[in-house]
């Protein structure tokens, strides 16, 4: 017999669940055309941020109120006017802040352009390159990822490898591998001018982003390599850093094991992953659906690709200790986390 109450309450979280993906092309209008910069300066009508924006003002007016209704921004019925709060603004207005919510849009559009492609893996157990994804999806990466880096990276999570900071102060030697758009890379060279840093990544289109990035930057101390993790031919690096990429890899025992050869005898490897309990009922929280939503169109498939083991981006604490260990490192800890990540060391 049917419960009403069970049955209503999820009808509502699917109701909830439609609306949000019904709104998530216009998130991505909203950004593309400015129009959450526009609002975020001060509260307007749809008449003026059309005018702002150089946009179409029927179109504004049932854009504000699908993101009022989502909570995006604010309505004031007095005024007829929209506006937002600082807090949405920050999450939604600015690209460099600590938490880029548009950038992850532009990974949920990736996925929708590999629907077919991911139905037809659901059926053959194939998987899909990285690089075989629509473009949106090195783009909506690097920011989404950019933004915790630029809150965590420097202050809390290289600080919590011991004495790394030290040697990149007096002029270490870094490689970063996976690092797509070197956007990890780059904020690391800028803040230790002293120190060398190598980008590699075997998606070639991604290292020329990060070349010209560099350039553009005049950061004379960071070079990017195409190659895969386990392909460089370069050594005695005092941190290699593996950011948000290991889980993906094909073999991610052989890229460790080669991260493990490449450093310095007290050198740290640094592994920034996606925040994972140990099992399925541990991840079942809002953090793991979207991660597990991820690893099964984006992640799973790019290991799958070359017949890997496919990991998963919920891998996990155990499961990245055994990867360390079956590569040869002698010590693992979970250094520190946020709420989206845990970093972990390994050394030898």
């Amino acid at each position: 017999m049917i419960d009403q109450d069970r049955l209503n309450q999820f009808l509502g979280r699917a109701l909830g669940d439609l609306g949000g993906a019904m709104s998530a092309t216009l998130v991505l209008v909203g950004d593309q055309l400015g129009l959450y910069r526009a609002l975020a300066k001060e509260p307007t009508t749809p008449a003026g941020l059309a005018r702002a924006t150089g946009t179409h003002e029927r179109y504004v007016r049932e854009w504000l109120a699908n993101q009022a209704a989502g909570g995006y921004v604010e309505y004031d019925p007095d005024s007829d006017t929209y506006s937002m709060t600082e807090e949405q603004a920050l999450c939604m207005a600015d690209p460099d802040s600590p938490v880029d919510v548009p950038g992850a849009y532009s990974i949920i559009e990736a996925v929708f352009h590999a629907l077919e492609r991911t139905r037809e893996n659901f059926r053959s157990g194939n998987g899909m390159e990285w690089g075989e994804h629509h473009a949106c999806l090195f783009h909506g990466t690097e920011r989404f990822f950019r933004a915790g880096y630029n809150a965590h990276l420097l202050g809390e999570w290289l600080p919590a490898l011991e004495g790394a900071v030290d040697k990149l102060d007096d002029g270490g030697k870094v490689a970063d591998v996976g690092c797509g758009h070197g956007a990890s890379t780059l904020l690391m060279a800028r803040a230790f001018p002293a120190s060398e840093f190598v980008g590699y990544d075997y998606h070639a289109p991604s290292i020329e982003v990060a070349r010209q990035r560099a350039h553009d930057a005049g950061l004379g101390n960071a070079r990017f390599e195409v190659a895969d993790a386990t392909g460089y031919d370069d050594g005695d690096f005092d941190v290699i850093a593996f950011f948000d990429c290991l889980h993906d890899m094909a073999d991610p025992v052989g890229a460790a094991r080669h991260a493990r050869q490449a450093l310095k005898d007290d050198g740290h490897c640094m592994l920034v992953e996606p925040f994972a309990g140990d099992s399925v009922q541990s991840n079942l929280n809002p953090v793991g659906r979207l991660y597990y939503g991820a690893s099964s169109q984006i992640c799973v498939p790019v290991s799958l690709a070359r017949n890997g083991p496919a990991l998963g981006a919920q891998a996990g604490e155990a499961r990245l200790r055994r990867v360390m260990d079956e590569a040869g490192f002698g010590r693992f800890r979970r250094a520190t986390e946020t709420p989206f990540n845990l970093v972990l060391e390994a050394r030898p």
